[in-house]
């Protein structure tokens, strides 16, 4: 049957109505309510902005001047019925070529989105030599969105693009739109925030901005009514070592002879099969062990029960503190070089019907490193190679307990062997490679010029300010020099752990910019050793450069810092950090660490947004714990295990939503506790911080 033009023309109609097609004559945002001087200033920026029909219904469009930097821009959609359209699109094409490109997550390809979950203080960013354009959502508006808001950054084309769809994970973690999307009826508002500049400050700290808007809109606000938490964190701090030393202590405190000494340490991970409620047979979830690593750290933990014990005089856990100071002195050195793992051998038996995992007990003991690295698989830690980030960071250690508390002298000679050792691998760049084998201690050629670097600045630094000699400073400034001078450039942030822990995406691309993000797979603990070694630096040789460069490493990593609450996220999530931009976790144990080197930049800056964001990370580090003191996480734990109760306060997952996503009915809670990156770690960084800034401090 043949088809009448006018037949034809109703159903192309029709379609375009009902599909979501743009119309780039129609829907199209300009600027001129703002006169005519500031819509030229603008178009210096801005080629474009235009935005998908939502079935032919036309929005209202505000566009407001907030400052002399920012334009807020709203769309407001009148909808009388239900309009089911999977995706919606508004696209900001720049008018300028951008030379450096920043987004919070990796969309590798067309079909990806930065979906909301990962909208910790969500913001793209272009930069050239002159021009600075962010785009930042309204943060309001979508926390009384009733649909889901995403971001795209396409490199190549230059599109920035915000929208409407649904989600789903493809890879962990990397998005992809899902269809089903709905809109109720009643009033939709969608928002945005432009931010221009044309000054040093844009180009060189590009996320300065974004930050400070983020924060005082949505951050301060939130943190000045006790998000994510207010009052003292001392309880918090005494259920960590109640549960560690006393209700699951059978199975978290392990202790034995090591060369004819008493020594001892919590065991790296616990899950919920051991603890005293649970009704079934213990399955322990990897290999037994003790670890000094970069992450799971025992002389750091140890330093924090310290601390605790010499307030409280208590003699039992000093001497537990003391105890893991000792394991530490325990490990082997060769040639400088120590391990970083203590282990035992494991078995599978035979409980109830049930195959579960046991150690054999710490008579079959072995040393090795951490098997999160290039070359060996998960469990092998006996063959793993010789971790130098690993060793500088133990080091390090062992000075910060020598200087601050005991003056153990085997400390500071153990740290020695090793320093001596670590700049005969100094190369001429400055670097310090990644990995050594363990039998020819030879460089493994995965990372040897990467941000791994920075921790071996810190111990160089720190060995230099007790030791006072030159040779420690000048290979402290080599390796600064190597970080300033191609990392921070490049915002090339790869560690260990960006490629081989649980975020193995895009793992094949070491080295590699992702082309349509133009960014490398990024991870913030790079930038955090980076932003530290700097800070350090420039306090042991007054190089205010050092300073200034760390500030905009700093500021990077503050990008993966929440700076709201949203609505969405069933815990509070204030001031918790991500882990990298591809990964999708809330509230991450690193925030422990990271927040006393914040409140060390905001008090040498005089910034108070930097006091306020460092003490919001140190406070979020104990959200994820399970106690009547944070009854929204209590409420999502007992969802998922219902057996937990008063035996277990104090248990607590390293992080939130670390699959990619979460609601209010369990989904984003975990199964286990690292005492050393989770509670331990929060009560070290808490303890520590009070001694440092005194007990008033941490009540801002």
């Amino acid at each position: 049957m043949e088809t009448s033009p006018r037949s034809f023309l109703l159903f192309l109609l029709v379609a375009i109505l009902t599909t979501g097609c743009r119309h780039p004559a129609e829907n199209r945002i300009t600027f001129s309510s703002l006169g005519d001087e500031q819509n030229t200033a603008l178009q210096a920026y801005i080629a474009s902005i235009t935005f998908d029909s939502l079935q032919g219904i036309k929005p209202t469009v505000q566009v407001t001047r907030e400052d002399s930097n920012t334009v807020h821009i709203e769309l407001i959609y009148q909808l009388t019925d239900s309009i089911h359209q999977n995706d919606w699109q508004l696209k900001i094409k720049p008018a300028f070529e951008a030379t450096r490109h920043w987004s919070p997550h990796l969309t590798p390809t067309s079909k990806n989105i930065i979906a909301q979950h990962v909208f910790r203080a969500p913001a793209m960013i272009l930069t050239d030599s002159l021009r600075q354009l962010a785009v930042v959502p309204d943060l309001a508006l979508l926390n009384r969105s009733p649909v889901q808001w995403y971001m795209d950054l396409d490199a190549p084309s230059g599109i920035l693009t915000l929208g409407v769809s649904k989600s789903k994970i493809t890879e962990h973690v990397i998005y992809e739109r899902a269809t089903g999307n709905v809109y109720p009826p009643g009033e939709f508002r969608f928002g945005f925030y432009l931010i221009t500049s044309r000054d040093s400050l844009g180009h060189t700290d590009p996320w300065r901005r974004p930050l400070a808007l983020l924060w005082k809109k949505y951050g301060e606000p939130q943190y000045a009514q006790g998000q994510p938490l207010k009052g003292d964190m001392m309880p918090y701090v005494r259920h960590t070592y109640r549960w560690a030393f006393d209700t699951w202590s059978k199975n978290v405190w392990q202790e034995f002879m090591l060369n004819e000494k008493k020594v001892g340490a919590p065991v790296f991970i616990v899950n919920v099969t051991q603890s005293p409620n649970y009704p079934g047979p213990v399955n322990e979830r990897e290999f037994r062990s003790i670890w000094n690593q970069a992450w799971f750290s025992s002389l750091r933990s140890a330093q924090g029960l310290y601390r605790f014990a010499r307030r409280q005089n208590d003699k039992k856990l000093l001497e537990k503190a003391r105890m893991t100071k000792e394991l530490a002195l325990q490990f082997p050195q060769h040639d400088g070089l120590f391990p970083g793992v203590i282990a035992t051998a494991m078995e599978e038996v035979e409980v109830d019907g049930k195959k579960v995992a046991r150690s054999k007990g710490w008579n079959t003991m072995y040393f090795g490193n951490s098997d999160r690295n290039p070359v060996i698989d998960w469990g092998q830690a006996a063959q793993a190679p010789y971790h130098i980030l690993d060793m500088s960071w133990t080091a390090w250690l062992m000075l910060t307990w020598y200087d601050e508390l005991e003056k153990d002298p085997r400390l500071v000679a153990y740290a020695t062997r090793y320093a001596d050792k670590l700049m005969t691998l100094q190369d001429r760049r400055g670097f310090f490679p990644a990995w050594l084998d363990i039998h020819t201690l030879k460089p493994l050629g995965y990372l040897d010029q990467s941000p791994e670097t920075a921790m071996s600045a810190t111990f160089l630094l720190r060995m230099y300010t007790l030791t006072h000699e030159q040779k420690h400073l000048d290979a402290a400034r080599r390796a600064l020099d190597a970080l300033t001078g191609s990392i921070v450039p490049n915002d090339k942030w790869e560690d260990f752990e960006t490629y081989w822990s649980c975020s193995r995406v895009l793992d094949t691309l070491v080295d590699r910019k992702i082309e349509r993000n133009n960014q490398y797979k990024k991870n913030t603990l790079s930038m955090y050793w980076t932003a530290e070694a700097l800070f350090d630096g420039y306090k042991a040789t007054g190089n205010r450069a050092y300073l200034t460069t760390g500030q905009r490493v700093l500021d990077e990593l503050l990008m993966y810092q929440a700076s709201w609450q949203p609505t969405y996220i069933p815990i509070r999530a204030l001031g918790g950090f991500g882990v990298m931009n591809a990964d999708g976790e809330w509230n991450d144990a690193r925030q422990s660490l990271f927040a006393e080197l914040i409140l060390r930049y905001g008090e040498e800056l005089h910034l108070p947004e930097y006091v306020h964001r460092g003490l919001a990370a140190l406070r979020s580090s104990f959200i994820m714990m399970y106690c009547p003191e944070n009854p929204e996480t209590r409420a999502q734990w007992e969802k998922v295990y219902p057996f937990f109760n008063e035996k277990d306060y104090g248990f607590m997952m390293e992080n939130y939503g670390h699959g990619g996503e979460a609601n209010a009915n369990g989904l984003g809670i975990g199964e286990f506790t690292i005492y050393d990156w989770g509670n331990g770690a929060a009560s070290e960084a808490y303890l520590r911080v009070m001694d440092h800034f005194g007990a008033t401090y941490l009540e801002q």
